[in-house]
């Protein structure tokens, strides 16, 4: 068995709206505390540089899997469409910058059956074959130096290949979607303009890249999403260019960024546990669907989303909430719940079963992409295992500062020269 984290925090000491604790290395053993000791809890809402108003009355934190899972099935109630960033924003600003993911139902549904036309499986399987092409050209910019930045040479390279592919994105503007994309979920990094204005003026300029691309393929169509989802209809309705292009923010941040952390977490995780790696490179095809699973619990890329409860005197795991509380769902706490994951600090590419949450706690707003990053991952660490087997992490991560994303920054590693 893995040891439990553990922190020299009591649980009244434990506030995830202090930015300060996510400088610190053991957080998660503050979440171990409060499952233990204090599974729901009242937090004060951060500081957030760049606006022009004071933080909120605070939010309710949920860090059990079991009650994550009972409000994320619970829409009617915990609704998405206040917000789900711990801030408040003006209405508008949801409008702009989150898209389906701050929507609820009907609008959440007729939204999603539209962008939905662009996931199907067929849309997914006929990149089958550029997924493979795409990592094998990455492995093969890498294999003779021997050494390099595991996120931005291999981690970060395929997801943003491949997101862009599938929009319609030229190869030129590659940098460009990695710089912007990386202020937008980087907001609370120093690197990236460490205050919210850097992310919101990133995410302007995506949305206007996303009206220019939009017109172009309304002129001249082609076989890829932007197409496909600018001339879908669903009752009548279709995409207004304001929805695309907070679509697009959120397809493009979500599509590159959150694999890329998976993958690269993942190559942190079969550097620490070699019997693991061991273990996988032995039966790949066998293992790999199992090993895929494992990487997403581990990494648990997104950390977080917020609701908002709408009913009164709603009650979850034994504590009642009002109406207009928020409610943050730790997602990263609910993957290593020792209630529900045998020996969870453990990473087990053959754990079995392996439910986690991370691509959310069920309900409307499972990932769209779940498919494709699921697919990413396997191909690239087939890629990987294969040519370079004894790829390993040489040192510790440069972590994203961030209680959202689970970033990796840098993160080198080495292996034998191919």
């Amino acid at each position: 068995m893995v040891p439990i984290p553990t922190t020299d925090l009591a649980p009244d000491a434990i506030d995830f709206g202090d930015m300060t604790i996510w400088d610190r290395d053991d957080w998660p053993g503050m979440f171990a505390a409060l499952r233990h000791e204090r599974p729901i809890s009242w937090h004060t809402e951060p500081e957030i540089p760049g606006l022009t108003f004071g933080p909120g009355p605070g939010f309710w934190s949920l860090v059990r899997y079991a009650d994550i899972v009972a409000a994320s099935r619970n829409p009617e109630v915990f609704i998405s469409g206040q917000g789900t960033n711990i801030p408040d924003f003006p209405p508008e600003v949801y409008e702009f910058l989150g898209s389906m993911i701050n929507m609820d139902p009907p609008r959440h549904t007729r939204f999603r059956l539209i962008v939905n036309r662009g996931f199907t499986p067929r849309q997914v399987g006929a990149i089958e074959q550029s997924v493979h092409d795409r990592a094998r050209s990455i492995v093969d910019a890498v294999a003779h130096q021997g050494s390099c930045d595991f996120v931005s040479e291999i981690a970060a390279a395929l997801p943003l290949q491949i997101i862009c592919d599938m929009v319609g994105i030229p190869e030129s503007d590659y940098g460009l979607i990695f710089e912007k994309t990386n202020v937008v979920l980087g907001a609370s990094d120093p690197e990236y303009g460490g205050e919210i204005t850097a992310a919101f003026t990133a995410a302007q300029e995506l949305w206007q890249y996303a009206q220019d691309l939009r017109a172009d393929r309304l002129r001249h169509p082609r076989d890829d999403i932007t197409t496909t989802i600018s001339q879908a209809e669903v009752d009548g309705h279709s995409l207004t260019p304001e929805e695309f292009g907070s679509f697009f923010v959120l397809l493009v941040a979500a599509g590159n960024e959150t694999t890329r952390n998976a993958i690269s977490h993942g190559m942190k995780a079969l550097t620490d546990f070699p019997d693991q790696r061991r273990r996988w490179l032995d039966d790949f095809e066998g293992i790999a669907p199992g090993a895929v699973e494992e990487i997403i619990r581990w990494a648990t890329p997104v950390i977080h989303f917020r609701r908002t409860c709408v009913a009164q005197d709603v009650e979850v795991g034994g504590t009642h909430f009002e109406a207009g509380q928020k409610v943050v769902l730790w997602y990263n706490s609910a993957n290593r719940d020792e209630a529900y994951f045998d020996d969870p600090y453990q990473f087990d590419v053959t754990r079995k079963p392996n439910e986690h949450l991370g691509f959310g706690g069920g309900g409307p707003h499972f990932c769209l992409g779940a498919h494709l990053a699921r697919r990413e991952i396997s191909v690239m660490f087939e890629e990987l295992l294969r040519r370079l087997p004894d790829i390993e992490v040489t040192g510790e991560p440069e972590m994203l500062r961030s209680n959202f994303i689970h970033g990796i920054k840098r993160m080198p590693c080495s292996f034998t020269p191919r």
